[in-house]
């Protein structure tokens, strides 16, 4: 039988077929080459959103992804290299304060990261928010950076793993973003190509989250386990909940104050739990620690002010300006903070991450376009979380916008993202489940 030409196997997705190794691989090579546009591999994915995809071909399609392009040798290292990785929430500014201490404890992170994707921020912009600060290094200078500070965070370089680069845009504006296969194969190939040991997952589930269920977070945090142990990673993923916004900050330049904050010793209690947990992951991974002593080393690296000293070098190594870790007021801000008011009195029994994270995009804080650029100091800051009491005429939320017509366009919007009753609700624990 003659082999199928490329129209012919986004058909055969489209009609719920599995396709061979070889056929993916082919998918691959052709859009590097020009052979399949842009359009066609958006008609793929849209068939694999609809379809799914089998255990063999999502393998397959990692492994596509990751030979596409170079992977980064990291064997001169001789600390044990691990990263983390968040399936995308809104507030999760985690990776910014989480990368430098776990550095701090002894670690290598080498960690390549993504923009914003969907209603969710992404590291790199929040990172950019930092003047001055570059995420578009060569190989040799993150390899350099790893070696010397232990900790290096930057974007997907030309050559790294560029079959994601382009379907990773593509996914982000055609509604493709929450098919497990194309999580996976995304998420992993670049993983495995930038010369780690082991991977720490935080998988979210809830409203805010691309995974709205337990039951399809655990489907995605299995899958990532198997595929990136079978690649020979120490690798194991956290069910973290993403009911609502994580900490009290969504848009670039808050998140990244809310996250050095953390370094500091200060920062709301959800960012401070997730930053724990999963940094006790890593260090159970790279140091063989269990959870009480990795957790206390952790705490004494905030405590000593040793992680936020190696978020300064981090900084400083990529040209960003090292001062605004001891200087919050340095990053960027906006002219003007609108006050969101309760029109009731009771408590918050629900926040809608999901409302509050397309807010900050139309606000500019994220995008709806590749091309589009984002607004580092536009966003939101929570006045109030799940649980708290709250009294008519008080703050539930502020807008950070650069003019007071401005937050006219967002307020209603906002102020009917938080529900409120006569009981404070049961809020169930951050950390659901550990895969391993």
């Amino acid at each position: 039988m003659a082999p199928m030409n490329l129209v012919e196997l986004i058909a055969k997705k489209r009609d719920g077929g599995e396709l061979a190794p070889s056929e993916i691989g082919e998918l691959i090579r052709a859009l590097g080459d020009g052979r399949l546009a842009d359009y066609q591999m958006s008609a793929f994915c849209m068939a694999v959103f609809f379809r799914g995809m089998s255990a063999n071909e999502t393998v397959a399609l990692t492994r596509a992804m990751l030979e596409s392009g170079d992977t980064v040798d990291l064997g001169n290292i001789a600390k044990f290299k691990v990263d983390k990785h968040s399936t995308g929430g809104v507030g999760d500014k985690i990776s910014l304060c989480l990368a430098p201490l776990v550095a701090a404890c002894g670690l290598a992170v080498p960690m390549i990261s993504g923009r914003g994707l969907g209603h969710t921020g992404g590291t790199l912009d929040k990172l950019e928010a930092i003047p001055g600060f570059r995420v578009d290094l060569d190989i040799e200078r993150y390899r350099r950076i790893v070696d010397e500070v232990g900790v290096c965070m930057i974007g997907q370089t030309a050559r790294l793993a560029p079959a994601d680069r382009r379907i990773y845009a593509l996914r982000d504006v055609t509604a493709t973003v929450e098919s497990i296969p194309l999580i996976v194969a995304s998420i992993l190939s670049k993983k495995l190509a930038e010369g780690i040991d082991g991977l720490v997952l935080d998988v979210k589930v809830g409203r805010g989250a691309f995974m709205k269920t337990l039951a399809d977070a655990q489907k995605l945090a299995t899958a990532l386990v198997r595929v990136g142990t079978d690649a020979g990673k120490r690798v194991s993923a956290l069910l973290t909940a993403m009911d609502e916004p994580l900490g009290l900050t969504i848009g670039n330049a808050l998140e990244t104050r809310e996250a050095i904050e953390v370094l500091h010793g200060a920062g709301p209690a959800d960012v401070v739990e997730c930053t724990l947990a999963l940094g006790a992951e890593m260090l159970r991974h790279g140091r063989g620690l269990d959870e009480p002593e990795a957790r206390r080393i952790l705490q004494a690296a905030i405590a000593s002010g040793d992680g936020a000293r190696v978020m300064e070098r981090m900084i400083e190594a990529q040209s960003g300006d090292p001062k605004v870790v001891a200087e919050l007021g340095r990053l960027p801000r906006t002219s003007e903070r609108v006050p969101v008011f309760a029109k009731e009195s009771g408590h918050v029994t629900g926040i809608d991450a999901l409302e509050l994270g397309l807010t900050a995009v139309a606000m500019g804080a994220g995008r709806t376009r590749v091309d589009q650029a984002v607004d580092p100091a536009v966003g939101l800051e929570l006045a109030k979380k799940s649980g708290d009491a709250v009294v008519r005429g008080e703050p539930l939320a502020w807008l950070h916008v650069h003019a007071i017509e401005d937050a006219a366009r967002f307020s209603d919007r906002v102020g009917a993202a938080f529900a409120l009753g006569d009981a404070a609700p049961a809020i169930r624990p951050l950390v659901i489940e550990t895969i391993r």
